[in-house]
């Protein structure tokens, strides 16, 4: 189960994290059920994780529970409603990033290469799950980084709700490649161009 990057994740959050991953990479159909004693077995814990997991990913928009079915894997969202979170999302990322640009610092810019060799490596593979994983790894840093929990409890169910188009990129490398230009023009510091970059790759 993947643990933050600097941080220990509660046995809920990594069972989270790893089942957001994969409703994300597409690695379940739209529908299926979820159920908890299957998960307990697959991942080893009681029902107690497993139920908490289950209920944050509901919450987050991944997950959707039905009266009387339980948990199931939610539906995407419209296009319609796609392109409002879009630009719900741009707005929290470019204006956290604009915010601390000012006081990012060398440390920064080593964990975002970090990040970077992670995601690059998840591409090589073809690992989809692996692919969300540390792309939300390093959007959520940025958002991390301005020292605000309430503004990542809104970016994250807007960007769960968004879904990942991954679809449109001829190479998964072009993935990496992306988060590679934002994160150059930060070492940069050259902050118009990094907001510019963001903003252009959140689609």
């Amino acid at each position: 189960m993947p643990e933050g990057h600097g941080t220990i994740r509660s046995v809920r959050e990594q069972i989270a994290d790893q089942l957001r991953n994969e409703v994300l990479a597409d690695q379940f159909p739209a529908e299926q059920p979820l159920r908890e004693v299957d998960l307990a077995a697959r991942f080893g814990v009681s029902r107690g994780p497993i139920r908490d997991a289950l209920l944050q990913l509901t919450q987050e928009g991944a997950l959707r529970y039905v009266p009387n079915r339980g948990v199931r894997v939610g539906t995407p969202t419209s296009d319609e409603i796609r392109d409002l979170l879009v630009v719900l999302r741009r707005q929290i990322e470019t204006g956290a990033l604009e915010q601390i640009f000012d006081q990012l610092t060398e440390e920064d810019d080593d964990r975002w290469r970090e990040m970077l060799d992670r995601l690059r490596s998840a591409c090589e593979r073809g690992n989809m799950a692996s692919i969300v994983e540390h792309d939300i790894a390093f959007h959520r840093s940025l958002v991390n980084r301005t020292g605000s929990t309430d503004l990542e409890a809104i970016w994250l169910p807007i960007t769960v709700r968004m879904r990942w188009k991954y679809s449109r990129h001829k190479n998964l490398i072009e993935v990496h490649e992306e988060h590679a230009r934002i994160v150059d023009h930060i070492h940069r510091r050259n902050l118009k161009s990094a907001v510019k970059m963001l903003g252009k790759h959140i689609v």
